[in-house]
């Protein structure tokens, strides 16, 4: 009888493959799959079986071929439990004698072994996608079940490899295709706890509402391990809260009864409903035009209220003695973030932490347009009529405080509103498997070269964001203070805004000394804490002299900002390159289990420790202070100064950086970039060694790209088909 949830333990799983045999694959020696058999082992076992076996595993072509013509042997060889030279070449990644045995006859779609599985699902078993692709290629058949009723798509789900299973979704399989008890692959990625395979399941058009042999949908089976990400994406995507089983379990009783309800609970919360399923209705007037549209008024709350916050606090401070108003105004402070926290308990789930909405962005904008109207009204009249003390009117600096504010809104809009870069999407499943076809050939089929979550090609120094949940060309960071990427579209726009609000504060508290010298000379100096001079300045005007010392505030993470943005645009650097490292598209070389370089066109490599390819996937670990540290880029910051920038490590040698032509060469592209600096610009296209370049399409390093030369364009666009 197939285990339900409520029966299983937390092994459970939709139809847990026996013990005995593993998941389509057979049952192998530890040192066979690692390619290391003993010597004696081998010495031992000379017979034609043993040796034609341990040739293609080992992937010795030659030795196969004068096996072939000494012994008598041929590609259709099998042994006793059925099992081909293929078997063994496509379990050990060995892709050129794969090719070999196919071209000399090999049964392609041969079962063999314990599990009576197909040279196919055993690589796929062991996630070797180019492998994969070339039996696809040569008709291998997806859909073949082996002796448990799993096909290639349900044993690739096991393991969680992403790229194979996208892989396979673009050779056309079925994505709701059962196993032998009705199981979809959706089922067992909900089970295993893999959420990104249950992300592209979805986004694939995976059945939400499928049921298999005994009533149970895929939030069933989420429930089973409980990993909280991978039921809240099926609740996402409209998951039946309420589905019963043949015997009636609900997911809150199946929850329940196997111990997940705390990451049932957290799902439902996050998603927006109560522990009954039930939506939850905010406690304010006007709820039912929030739950219309959450995002676009979680939007508006998030940045409009940062403008309350910014000018109580100042008012508070302003108008209550020391003693009162800083309790006060910290208490003033709270009670609005508060109120605001309440607000987000309702927000989506994409947006419950302040960070990760506009709120930063609003404290900014909350102060430059309070800093823009005491001026206006208060700095701009004591300081232009008339003549005080200090020596006369102050045209000029209230100019040049009047064009540094308007440069700072226009820029800090621009750097908000303008799209960073993103990268194309692409039309249709048509042309997203010409794209992997493509990299598949160029042996760069993985997670460097190709996003899953936006299924294209990933052009060179992009990355993809989580928060624009977009690839971004020439990343160069995320800024929670625009509540926006900043990418090769807006980065000027960013830098200068930096600029022009460094010199804005810095003209601003000049005007306010000429100001306070007039206005503070009629003024009382009488006050509790504060010298004579202190006190007739706090009295003349205490309002204005705590909003230029929150903007003088800002100062110092401005400051280190710029340092670092014009260390790294002197360098040819974006801070995610300055703080992980570059990258370019040499190396990532795929290795079979022996030890050798996948592609038999590539020139040998003399260790085969750099199988693996690192992902991007740079979590930082640490608090609160850590959080505001990143907010205020205090890390790259440290980081520069310490120098040890693009190596992520003091002691360690630098890597050679592909993009930099020299400190003045890299000015000049930078500043000097044709695109226009007020407007938007041509979607990432920017100078690069004078050159003109699309990073939307550069696939290329610069080391291969010959810049300079004239004839070339620099870069390649991948090819693809019309759907």
């Amino acid at each position: 009888m197939v285990p339900s949830p409520t029966q299983a333990s937390s092994q459970a799983a939709p139809r847990q493959p026996s013990s005995k045999a593993s998941v389509a694959a057979p049952q192998l020696n530890s040192d066979m799959e690692m390619g290391t058999m003993a010597s004696d082992q081998l010495a031992a076992r000379e017979d034609g079986q043993d040796d034609i076996m341990q040739i293609a595993r080992l992937g010795d072509i030659q030795g196969m071929e004068r096996l072939f013509e000494t012994a008598g042997y041929d590609a259709t060889y099998t042994d006793e439990e059925g099992i081909t030279p293929l078997h063994w070449a496509a379990i050990n990644n060995q892709y050129a004698m794969c090719k070999f045995l196919i071209e000399h006859g090999a049964e392609i779609n041969r079962k063999g072994g314990e599990s009576v599985a197909t040279p196919l699902q055993w690589a796929a078993q062991r996630c070797h996608y180019y492998t994969v692709n070339l039996l696809l290629q040569h008709g291998a058949d997806p859909l073949i079940t082996d002796a448990q009723g799993y096909n290639t798509l349900h044993i690739s789900t096991f393991n969680g490899n992403v790229l194979l299973i996208v892989l396979l979704l673009h050779q056309g399989i079925p994505v709701d295709v059962l196993d032998s008890f009705g199981h979809t692959a959706l089922m067992w990625a909900a089970y295993k706890g893999f959420p990104q395979c249950v992300d592209v399941f979805l986004r694939w058009g995976a059945d939400v509402h499928g049921t298999d042999e005994q009533g149970f949908t895929p939030l069933h089976w989420a429930l089973v391990k409980g990993n909280p990400m991978c039921v809240m994406k099926l609740i996402e995507y409209g998951a039946d809260r309420f589905a019963k089983t043949e015997t009636g379990k609900t997911p809150e009783m199946t929850a329940t009864e196997l111990g997940t309800d705390q990451a049932w609970h957290s799902a439902l919360r996050e998603c927006g409903y109560d522990e009954d399923g039930q939506p939850v209705m905010p406690p304010w007037p006007g709820a039912t035009y929030f739950l219309q549209d959450k995002r676009n008024f979680v939007l508006r709350f998030t940045f409009l209220m940062p403008f309350l916050l910014v000018w109580a606090m100042i008012m508070v401070l302003s108008h209550s003695p020391v003693f009162l108003g800083i309790p006060l105004a910290i208490f003033v402070g709270f009670s609005i973030q508060y109120l605001a926290q309440q607000v987000l308990q309702y927000a989506p789930s994409t947006m419950r932490a302040f960070h990760k909405t506009p709120w930063l962005t609003g404290i900014f904008a909350g102060s430059l347009f309070l800093v823009g109207i005491n001026w206006l009204f208060v700095v701009l009249p004591a300081t232009t009529t008339g003549a005080d003390t200090a020596g006369g009117t102050h045209y000029i600096l209230n100019i040049i405080f009047a064009t540094f504010l308007g440069l700072t809104t226009y820029f800090y809009v621009a750097s908000m509103r303008f799209e960073p870069g993103f990268v194309p999407k692409l039309n249709g499943i048509a042309e997203q498997k010409a794209v992997i076809d493509d990299l598949l050939k160029s042996w760069k089929y993985d997670e460097f070269n190709f996003c899953v979550q936006c299924m294209i090609r990933t052009p060179l120094r992009s990355k993809h964001c989580k928060a624009c949940q977009r690839c971004v060309a020439k990343h160069d960071h995320h800024c929670p203070w625009v509540y926006n990427c900043v990418g090769v579209n807006n980065h000027r726009h960013f830098f200068v805004y930096l600029v022009c609000l460094t010199i804005g504060i810095m003209s601003y508290d000049w005007l306010l000394y000429y100001y306070f010298t007039t206005i503070s000379t009629t003024a009382s100096d009488s006050c509790n804490m504060l010298s004579d001079n202190l006190c007739k300045i706090v009295n003349a005007d205490a309002y204005s002299i705590i909003l230029s010392i929150w903007a003088t505030l800002q100062l110092t993470w401005v400051t280190m900002l710029l340092f670092t943005q014009s260390f790294q645009v002197a360098r040819a650097m974006t801070t995610y390159e300055n703080m992980y490292g570059v990258h370019d598209s040499v190396g990532g070389l795929a290795f079979t289990s022996t030890g050798h370089p996948l592609d038999p066109n590539h020139p040998s490599v003399s260790a085969p420790g750099g199988a693996g390819v690192g992902g991007h996937n740079h979590k930082t670990k640490g608090g609160k202070i850590k959080q505001w540290g990143r907010l205020l880029g205090i890390d790259p910051f440290l980081e520069t100064i310490a120098g040890r920038g693009a190596v992520g490590g003091g002691k360690r040698k630098q890597k050679k950086n592909p993009y930099s032509r020299g400190l003045i060469a890299n000015c000049k592209d930078f500043w000097c970039d044709p695109a226009p600096v007020f407007g938007r610009r041509e979607n990432g296209v920017a100078a690069l060694g004078g050159e003109r370049v699309d990073y939307t399409m550069m696939y290329e390093s610069p080391t291969m790209m010959n810049l300079g030369r004239r004839g070339r364009e620099g870069y390649e666009a991948v090819g693809s088909e019309e759907v």
